[in-house]
């Protein structure tokens, strides 16, 4: 595993720890479809929610969450369509979070959860 999917791992585990704090529960994650894919879908009071994990070791390229922009939505639209139909659950409410993990040059990290992040419009 690179170094880069090892971080990304880590990032993924602080979200899903998180979001499992906040009364979420994970249903999966590193959806693969469409040569695609979501980071974690969860369900968060009856809504299927379709999260986006994105972390930064350094501000130097910006906010994690200056990172999902419209062709990453794009991308996410399109494998929560495919998984709503692989699972048989169109028409069940959903949304599109976006967790953002900073890391601190000490070492500690700070998770920014934006809840709604962005539409089905993209």
């Amino acid at each position: 595993m690179t170094n880069k999917r090892l971080a990304g791992s880590q990032f993924e585990d602080m979200a899903c720890s998180y979001l499992v704090s906040k009364g979420y529960r994970i249903l999966d994650r590193n959806v693969c479809l469409l040569r695609k894919e979501i980071d974690i879908v969860a369900a968060d009071r009856g809504t299927i929610v379709f999260v986006e994990v994105k972390g930064r070791r350094s501000d130097l390229f910006g906010s994690p969450l200056d990172a999902v922009g419209g062709a990453k939505r794009r991308h996410i639209l399109t494998v929560a369509n495919a998984y709503l139909r692989l699972k048989s659950l169109h028409g069940r409410p959903c949304r599109f979070d976006v967790v953002g993990v900073s890391v601190s040059p000490d070492g500690r990290p700070a998770l920014e959860h934006v809840e709604n992040a962005f539409d089905a419009e993209g």
